[in-house]
């Protein structure tokens, strides 16, 4: 039988989503619990990957077992296991076929940004002194709908076999001293959202004019596009599947 399992982390303390050699990744952290608490080795298939810091406000991941789970008892048996920065919102039987990375038709993310010095934002937004101008910002981000293939914002020496997202939503709101980033996409390329994000504030610092935008996506090349803007600002916050 195949599940869903819909959770969220701070990924402060995590190389990630996705486990690797050497490093503490959120992906086996929670297949550990998980398998301990099934007594059985249990794979995780995650819904995309984190990069390092990067937090996630709901993600999901599919797994297989032959046993018929009580879910609400697992869901507590696992909130009580894992560490305090990764939370189990709930775990669904779902159809055999069911993928949580490949049926995924939308992803959202927010990029953070506090525009004052703050002593308690500094882990979880990333704090620019300099004035930007949230209405070049927003305007350049509506350029993004004209295009699909971001190749100038992604990480280099990928494995990817093309570079084309369908960008549904990105724009810009300021809520009180601080500045918001929403982006939405049927899937995203490494870095993508933090290259976007550091190129934007270059136009909304005046470093870039408003013009270059289109040349730089249009030049498919990552050295044009701005800086990687730091990982504790950036947030999962929505994963979409037509069945759930």
């Amino acid at each position: 039988m195949r599940y869903f399992i819909e959770f969220a982390y701070n990924g402060k303390n995590y190389h990630g989503w996705q486990s690797q050699p050497n490093a503490t990744s959120v992906q086996e952290t929670l297949g550990k619990a998980i398998s301990v608490i099934l007594r059985s080795e249990i794979e995780l298939m995650g819904a995309g990957r984190t990069d390092t810091g990067v937090h996630a406000k709901q993600m999901f991941a599919h797994f297989d077992t032959e046993e018929t789970l009580e879910n609400d008892f697992l869901v507590a048996k696992l909130n009580s296991y894992l560490p305090k920065d990764i939370v189990i919102y709930r775990i669904i039987q779902v159809s055999e076929e069911a993928h949580a990375r490949f049926d995924a038709v939308k992803r959202t993310y927010e990029y953070h940004i506090h525009t004052y010095k703050n002593a308690f934002e500094n882990e979880s937004s990333w704090y620019v002194f300099q004035n930007l101008d949230l209405e070049k910002m927003n305007s350049a981000a509506k350029m993004l709908f004209d295009f699909q293939d971001f190749q100038c914002f992604s990480k280099v020496n990928t494995d990817v076999k093309t570079y084309n997202c369908k960008i549904i939503e990105a724009n810009w709101q300021q809520k009180g001293e601080k500045l918001i980033f929403t982006i939405a996409a049927d899937r995203f390329l490494r870095n993508m959202v933090r290259a976007i994000v550091g190129t934007l504030v270059e136009i909304g610092s005046g470093k870039k004019a408003l013009e270059d935008f289109k040349n730089i996506i249009e030049s498919k090349d990552r050295t044009q596009a701005g800086t990687s803007v730091p990982a504790h600002g950036l947030y999962l916050t929505k994963v979409e599947y037509p069945y759930i």
